[in-house]
């Protein structure tokens, strides 16, 4: 059987790992609980988190037994990594609907039945309930402050400030890989590489609290090659409900991939084969728009299920290629071109068309938009804005 840590390289999902020699040998040898941890800040997984689920995946089919640790507790907190500001605090109830909304996302990726079977735990359950002197005693007596302030996390922070709330972060993550270790014998926390100080943090605690192995291993990023986050468009984050991000959208995120990220975005996000891929982006021309096409449906119908995906497809070959059906959108109340862009939701604002039409960047069956109050034409018509958004406008 192929060591699943081969399949995550060849993929190039590995940025760090400690004791390799150890965990590659484990690996090789025996199924192992691992986990990878959720902070439920938003009703949503994005996209971000659905590459640590392909992860997931990779490491299931592989033998493993994948454990999903949904921070309920620790959101109560917040995770300083990776930002300059201290994250906003959400009460109890909000945090409880986003884990709900998480679990329902996870059950078409992992599956929760059968051999090695996926579970899902929320640290709520054993952080709420904590005695604050009892947990300083029996983990942070483990831990070093000037160690802990050397944390990339945490160096980032210093200069706009630290809470002490945050602080505890670490100690926190720790802690949960502690009590995963000891009530399911999970002995690898894998996650982000922006996670690759607290994850640290958790293995070493196993190892001094118990003497017993424990491992840790991060992925690279989801970023473009000029290391800007993928995920992210002026509408916000490309997330996996469709409700905030419809499958249309989502499809043409990816259909708008930059050539030089394709071949990444294959690796990273979907599950087929390392030759096809290589197939796919061979030529760095234009037929890389078909390997773009192939991604975008590939993942589209990883998220949203084959007949949305076909459907976005079909949908967007109309938009950009006069083949099939062009996605509508209607509109009830606008009466200009203006107020078409914002009901539409192609622009946030007012403010925002307004700018659009300065630029040139709007056009209506096909004739460039050059008034603010340009009225609408009878019956349906076809709005474009820049070279890459299309759709055909129906009255309701």
């Amino acid at each position: 059987m192929k060591n699943v840590m081969d399949t995550l390289r060849a993929r190039d999902f590995i940025k760090q790992t400690v004791y390799e020699e150890e965990l590659y040998d484990l690996l090789g040898r025996e199924s192992v609980p691992f986990y990878i941890g959720f902070d439920p800040t938003a009703d949503s997984l994005h996209v971000g988190h659905f590459m640590q689920l392909v992860a997931m995946r990779h490491m299931q089919d592989a033998g493993h037994k994948p454990i999903i640790l949904i921070g309920g507790g620790t959101a109560m907190v917040g995770d300083p990594s990776g930002r300059t500001d201290m994250r906003a605090m959400m009460t109890k109830e909000t945090i409880a609907h986003h884990v709900e909304c998480f679990k329902r996302q996870m059950g078409r990726f992992l599956r929760f039945d059968g051999e090695n079977a996926a579970i899902i735990v929320n640290n709520a359950d054993w952080l709420l309930s904590l005695n604050y002197v009892d947990f300083l005693r029996d983990v942070g007596v483990h831990f070093s402050v000037n160690r802990m302030l050397t944390a990339e996390c945490f160096k980032t922070r210093m200069e706009r400030g630290l809470s002490f709330l945050e602080f505890n972060y670490m100690l926190m993550q720790a802690y949960d890989f502690y009590v995963l270790h000891e009530q399911y014998g999970c002995s690898l926390e894998l996650g982000g590489d922006d996670q690759w100080s607290n994850i640290l943090a958790g293995a070493d605690l196993i190892r001094r609290k118990t003497a017993k192995p424990a491992y840790a291993m991060t992925f690279q990023l989801l970023t473009t090659s000029e290391g800007k986050k993928m995920g992210k468009t002026q509408k916000g984050a490309i997330w996996l409900d469709e409700n905030k991000t419809s499958p249309y959208d989502f499809f043409q995120y990816w259909r708008n991939t930059d050539d030089a990220d394709v071949e990444k975005c294959f690796k990273l996000l979907t599950f087929l084969p390392l030759d096809e891929i290589a197939t796919l982006c061979a030529h760095r021309d234009e037929r890389m728009n078909a390997a773009k096409e192939r991604l975008a449906y590939e993942l589209t119908k990883t998220v949203h299920g084959e007949e949305k995906a076909k459907a976005a497809l079909e949908q967007a070959r109309g938009a950009f290629g006069g083949d099939g059906a062009m996605p509508e959108v209607k509109i009830s109340a606008a009466t200009t071109i203006l107020s078409a862009l914002v009901e539409t939701g192609l622009c946030k604002s007012n403010g925002e068309a307004r700018r659009l039409i300065e630029q040139g960047g709007v056009t209506v069956d096909g004739v460039k938009v050059t008034a603010f109050d340009m009225p609408l034409p009878d019956g349906d018509f076809l709005l474009f804005k820049g070279k890459k958004v299309r759709v055909r406008v129906v009255r309701s």
